[in-house]
């Protein structure tokens, strides 16, 4: 068989090319006999072409399609030609190929499922066979996107004055959040390798020697429970500066986004983009990632009702906690199973309860109406603007609780009303700032990070490190879009002695810090300049880019959710050699 290569693309044919001879390759997507003619859709990763074949003209090549079945890969030549019965859904919908000769080029079993874009079998079948799954065009579409963000993102740093530098792959294990990876060293055994969770303590680094504008795409790994938007590997654009303030930060990455979506959606977004710091993101919206497209705020009811006679409201609010209430527009009609699988919701989150009222009739019909008197029943509706079919869903707890189950209850309504499918196309795009800088965990009865251990504290807050730590904020910042964290970052600390207050106040003595980041103690030690940055989660912008909420759309050899990968059947056992020469022994459980 002589092969001959394509003259144009499946998705490059116009009837501007009527009458030309061409010659495609591709996969038979869709094979239709139809009598008196035979139609072959002619599949890659341009588009779709219809073939056909004429079998009074050319009966040799209607014997010869018999052979024919989906996903063959074949080339055909022919004559463009205006279709009789256009199909405006393709771009190449107003031609069709009348072909004159074809030949296999390879041939394919039937593949275990249908290679299309509506397709409902398990993810699982998908990701056995994703070298199949890919051929999807909606896919495909999606690492098309993923492409030209990559070059974006390349083009505008370089024309900002960024470097590009390659940090290790093969690093020192530091505790920065979640499990490391580890990698044993064969010629030094009994040590190991970490694959990085982030190139945070290189970027100083490079900061220290003097790189002032740094950015990389790069590879992280963390070892911890997956999600439907969470890999064990992922990329991030990770970006760092000197001699600069959070203002630099947010003009640069702005102006960033602007770019991206201009050039890959043809959007026109507006900056700059609105700020709220993380106490009002969570006291408005119950999240640090506020979904801002929609309104339903949260509103705090505790003066309110602090004197009523609910005991459940009054002992929470005695031991510090708030009273604060979510008004669902419209929703009056929910019934009271629906109101159960909501308390039920909550309770997921933490919540002992669910409290409710609803405005009908002119009335307040609920359950706990009774503890409460005229005066505060108004003042109720007022502060929430409650009007007719309104229904309230009111939340006591602690105030991190509280605001958190009311902001997981915001969304589920949103989602069950179909206020998320209505504004699916916007973009609404935020800063948080000014987060704790630390946060206590329970558990290990110390105080952690809430982003990592080189986050600077504000200024003026240095004095309260010691004496009120959970005061202290930080000079941290994330980025949100429609509800989603797509990147996080800091001004981060260049001064070797606070540093050391930082490790301190983790509860990190002087040898273990000096043990596990003495390194980068050493480096601060040599005229550090002020630098931060940002690292944003290349992977989550695609997502939000192709409108998926799947993080295995947009990464094209992905994990399962147990961290498998079902085509190539990774991880696997390895032999007792391997693990020989690496100085390792598997203890049987």
């Amino acid at each position: 068989m002589i092969f001959q290569k394509r003259t144009h693309t499946c998705g490059e044919l116009r009837i501007e090319n009527e009458h030309q001879e061409v010659t495609l390759n591709g996969w038979i997507s869709v094979l239709r006999d139809m009598g008196g003619l035979i139609f072959i859709d002619l599949r890659d990763r341009y588009g779709i072409t219809q073939l056909v074949i004429e079998p009074s003209e050319t009966p040799e090549l209607a014997e010869k399609s018999k052979e024919l079945k989906s996903e063959f890969v074949i080339w055909a030549k022919g004559i463009v030609r205006k279709r009789e019965n256009p199909n405006p859904k393709i771009p190449t919908g107003l031609i069709e190929i009348l072909i004159n000769d074809f030949e296999i080029i390879n041939r394919s079993e039937l593949p275990p499922f249908e290679i299309k874009d509506d397709l409902e079998t398990s993810e699982e079948l998908r990701l056995r066979y994703r070298y199949l799954d890919l051929r999807r065009q909606s896919l495909q579409k999606n690492f098309i996107a993923r492409h030209k963000l990559y070059q974006t993102v390349h083009s505008y740093f370089d024309s900002m004055g960024f470097i590009e530098v390659e940090t290790p792959v093969l690093m020192k294990s530091t505790p920065e959040g979640a499990r490391d990876f580890l990698v044993p060293s064969r010629i030094n055994k009994g040590r190991f390798y970490a694959l990085p969770q982030s190139p945070q303590i290189f970027k100083q680094i490079l900061m220290i020697s003097g790189f002032d504008r740094y950015v990389q795409i790069v590879k992280c790994f963390r070892d911890e429970d997956l999600r439907s938007d969470r890999q064990p590997e992922f990329t991030q654009i990770d970006i760092e500066m000197s001699f600069i303030n959070r203002e630099d930060i947010f003009q640069l990455i702005e102006g960033l986004f602007q770019k991206i979506w201009k050039d890959i959606l043809n959007l026109e977004i507006s900056i700059p983009f609105p700020r709220l710091s993380y106490y009002e993101a969570m006291t408005r919206f119950g999240s640090d990632k506020p979904d801002t497209r929609f309104q339903m705020e949260i509103v705090t009811i505790t003066d309110i009702v602090k004197n009523c006679q609910f005991k459940v409201f009054t002992d929470t609010i005695n031991s510090g906690g708030e009273v604060a209430l979510i008004n669902a527009k419209g929703c009056a009609g929910f019934s009271r199973k629906k109101l159960d699988e909501l308390t039920e919701f909550a309770k997921k989150y933490g919540a002992m309860g669910l409290a409710w009222m609803k405005l009908q009739n002119g009335e307040i019909n609920s359950p706990i109406s009774k503890f409460f008197n005229t005066n505060e029943l108004d003042s109720i509706i007022a502060a929430s603007n409650t009007e007719e079919g309104d229904l309230l869903l009111i939340i006591s707890s602690n105030k991190l609780r509280c605001y958190t189950v009311l902001g997981a209850l915001r969304n589920e309504i949103a989602k069950q009303t179909g206020i998320i499918q209505n504004i699916s196309n916007k973009f609404s795009f935020l800063w948080v700032t000014d987060f704790p800088l630390l946060e206590f965990d329970d558990e290990e009865k110390r105080y952690v990070s809430m982003h990592h251990p080189f986050t600077s504290p504000m200024d003026e807050d240095l004095a309260l490190l010691e004496k009120q730590p959970e005061r202290v904020r930080a000079k941290a910042y994330d980025i949100v879009v429609n509800g989603a964290e797509i990147g996080g970052g800091s001004i981060r600390i260049h001064d070797g002695s606070v540093q050391s207050r930082i490790f301190s106040l983790l509860g990190m003595s002087q040898s273990e810090a000096e043990a596990k980041f003495g390194f980068l103690l050493d480096a601060l030690k040599f005229g550090a300049p002020p630098h931060g940055g940002i690292a944003l989660g290349l992977d989550r912008i695609v997502m939000t880019l192709c409108g998926t909420e799947n993080i295995r759309d947009v990464i094209a050899f992905p994990k399962t959710t147990s961290g498998l990968s079902l085509m190539d059947g990774a991880p696997t056992f390895v032999d007792e050699k391997q693990l020989t020469e690496l100085g390792i022994k598997l203890i049987n459980s």
